[in-house]
């Protein structure tokens, strides 16, 4: 684990236009070099990367990714599962969903509020192998009052070129929608 890693991220971080467009830059382009990513928000590249370790820092970067199509990888059936802890076993959901984050087939674990604790996401490669799953890491833990799967059909992810170019752009539009 790096080093700026480990440290422990402000919880209120301040950040001004230059840092948001450099976040939307950057979420549309994770792999933009540097000195064009300093251009396309007109800084110099030295204070470009300052900015973006400070929101690495911070911990509003959390990290880049690729986005891989796992179904070309073989893994061609999707799931969402959704996940209830018995009651007794409350004190236990942080290290159930490390352990499920350990399972090669869970793509991401989100703890929910609701009637359900956990969403989880996992790409396998047959149905056999998504009941075996779900029979063996999911309800076979004691801890597991219920489960609800869900196939994915198709995955839409967001183009980030064609959304909001900021976040008080967001904001007018959350406002539009809460004023109507």
């Amino acid at each position: 684990m790096s080093e700026r890693a480990a440290r422990r991220p402000d919880p209120t971080p301040r950040f001004d236009e230059v840092d948001e467009r450099i976040l939307w830059t950057l979420a549309e382009d994770a792999r933009i070099p540097n000195n064009r990513l300093a251009a396309a928000v007109g800084i110099a590249p030295s204070t470009c990367l300052a900015r973006v370790r400070a929101l690495e820092d911070a911990g509003v970067i959390r990290g880049y990714r690729a986005d891989v199509d796992v179904a070309r990888l073989g893994f061609s059936i999707e799931a969402m599962v959704s996940v209830r802890v018995h009651a007794a076993a409350r004190h236990e959901l942080r290290d159930f969903a490390k352990r499920l984050l350990r399972v090669p087939v869970v793509q991401d674990v989100s703890f929910l509020a609701g009637d359900k604790d956990f969403l989880v996401h996992i790409a396998c490669t047959s149905t056999e192998q998504l009941r075996d799953f779900v029979a063996d890491e999911l309800s076979g833990d004691p801890s597991v009052a219920t489960t609800q799967t869900n196939i994915v059909f198709e995955r839409l992810v967001a183009d980030r070129t064609h959304q909001g170019r900021s976040f008080d752009e967001l904001r007018r539009w959350r406002a539009e929608r809460s004023s109507g």
